[in-house]
């Protein structure tokens, strides 16, 4: 069994690199893949722990992209791409693009505490960042709305300050799903959309057409098996992997205490056993596009 799809707390997971290593050993997973938002900070701390524990680990990444709307159109949500390197981490190029990324993650980070003070909450950036550590985010924030009384719940700071139409919201930089596709596909990795089933209505109905855009730009698989994925959601994500032979791949999407109900590997009440053939075929596909 592996589990391709999963998060430390370099992103917004609540287990360590080597923690996690240690969980996938006591599962018997005969692989598994990091896949940190916008950071490989948990593949690089985690690798000699899978060494030593003799489990194969995989360099991955989780990017947030978005699709530009009409002018005037509301804001699109992320849509995210998993980038897989079977093979070795990608060059200190793509290192380099990520580092700009973060850059624009922090500026994001600093205006929405202005925004939340002028709302009057007290709130800094430094007691946010005690959270988030490498990879400060949204759900740092809502942690500390929480903890502070000012919401009921998570869900709560999102919809009143932190979503993307709430109070506070500020933009942050993204790169669009086309140039993310391109970034992964030039540094050697296989670009995957990741959990179809949280696209925006507009992508995830024409999903077809949209899966193809990207195929045009180097997307090499879709994320067919997810832990929000029923057995319908599944059927139609294959039939797309298949219609344009690209990589199925699919993952827990487990994020320790921060995701209590999605178990590593099994995912949502034991919906996933995904096998090692999957490894195997983005390989050989891997292999394949090198030829070409």
């Amino acid at each position: 069994m592996i589990d391709l799809h999963t998060h430390t707390d370099q992103s917004d997971g609540s287990d360590s690199p080597p923690r996690l290593v240690q969980l996938a050993a006591a599962h018997s997973l005969e692989a598994l893949a990091i896949t940190d938002h916008d950071t490989l900070a948990g593949y690089d701390l985690a690798a000699p722990d899978a060494h030593e524990a003799g489990l194969e680990l995989i360099c991955a990444i989780e990017l947030s992209t978005r699709v530009e709307r009409q002018p005037g159109a509301p804001r699109s949500p992320s849509i995210h791409l998993l980038g897989y390197f079977p093979d070795r981490p990608p060059d200190a190029g793509f290192r380099d693009w990520l580092s700009h990324l973060q850059q624009s993650r922090y500026a994001r980070n600093v205006s929405l505490v202005d925004k939340l003070q002028s709302l009057g909450i007290d709130i800094s950036l430094e007691e946010v960042r005690a959270l988030g550590r490498n990879l400060t985010g949204r759900p740092h924030f809502a942690r500390v709305l929480l903890a502070k009384g000012y919401v009921r719940n998570t869900q709560e700071a999102f919809d009143l300050y932190l979503a993307d139409n709430a109070k506070a919201a500020v933009e942050r930089e993204e790169p669009s799903v086309w140039e993310g596709v391109r970034r992964i596909a030039s540094a050697g990795g296989l670009a995957v959309l990741a959990h179809p089933v949280r696209l925006a209505a507009e992508e995830r109905a024409g999903l077809d057409g949209f899966v193809e855009s990207l195929i045009d730009e180097g997307l090499a698989g879709v994320e067919v098996f997810h832990s929000e994925h029923c057995a319908a959601d599944v059927d139609r994500f294959l039939r797309i992997a298949r219609k344009f032979s690209l990589v199925i791949t699919g993952g827990s999407d487990y994020h320790g205490d921060n995701k209590p109900g999605i178990s590593l590997a099994t995912g949502r009440d034991g919906n996933l056993s995904l096998p090692y053939r999957l490894i195997e075929e983005m390989r050989t596909y891997a292999e394949r596009v090198a030829s070409i």
